[in-house]
């Protein structure tokens, strides 16, 4: 486990290939996804580091409902009393995280990317296969700035999910991509940006074309839920995973 600051006091807290975000500004913390069960102590550890206390948390914004982000999300609306935020389309799968049908059968993918299972292995012994959903979430609004400190702006991103957002951080040139971009696939093992793999994927035609809303922001550094900051612009990302293609 370990976090580092990854953008303009933006924390990337990394477990398992699995990454969540802490956005630290002066009128609290904002936490992005909620990665895996077992990150909740890399998350008020990391707090701590800051000078920062529970009580500081307002807010905590999914990106999409799916296992690996929103592993803690219940404990923190209970311990931290906060709102958890979803887009409407995701709020029946962050209530059921397993819940999803991908394009492909999932099972069968590390039988044909074998580079999947060190990755795989290791989101398993982290939690990933006994995260317990949120049904106490609140509407996640796109369109404007959200009234949680970092003032992230939420765009509409689906195909990953049916109610996938990203969150612009337009004053720190960045974007948190959540699973719309990434940078390794849990599922081929590969690196470098892409969509991730049909084989958790509901749509990947449509994750294709939710590449423009990365773009669209003209950040500098992109914040996936997988795989290292890419820092060579949200442009030369969407580039690459459009070259990468679907998969």
């Amino acid at each position: 486990m370990h976090a580092t600051e990854v953008a303009d006091r933006v924390h990337r807290l990394a477990h398992a290939h699995v990454n969540c975000y802490l956005i630290d500004d002066d009128d609290g913390v904002t936490l992005v996804d909620a990665g895996l069960p077992s990150m909740w102590d890399l998350m008020t550890d990391t707090l701590r580091r800051l000078g920062r206390g529970p009580g500081d948390v307002r807010a905590l914004v999914l990106t999409h409902g799916h296992f690996d982000h929103v592993g803690f999300a219940r404990r923190a609306r209970v311990e931290l009393d906060i709102p958890v935020l979803v887009h409407p389309e995701d709020g029946q799968l962050a209530a059921h995280p397993y819940s999803y049908k991908p394009q492909r059968n999932r099972l069968l993918y590390p039988l044909r990317h074998p580079r999947s299972l060190p990755v795989l292995g290791r989101m398993a012994a982290a939690g990933a296969l006994s995260v317990r959903g949120i049904e106490d979430t609140a509407e996640l609004v796109v369109g404007g700035a959200l009234d949680v400190p970092g003032r992230p702006v939420p765009m509409y991103a689906p195909g990953h999910t049916g109610g996938h957002c990203i969150l612009h951080l337009p004053e720190r040139d960045t974007v948190i991509s959540g699973d719309a971009l990434v940078t390794l696939d849990p599922y081929t093992g590969a690196t470098g940006p892409q969509i991730v793999a049909s084989a958790a994927t509901a749509d990947t035609a449509r994750a294709m074309e939710s590449l423009q809303p990365v773009a669209d922001t003209g950040a500098s550094t992109v914040l996936t839920g997988h795989g290292e900051p890419w820092t060579d612009g949200a442009d030369s990302a969407v580039a690459h995973a459009r070259r990468v293609g679907e998969h």
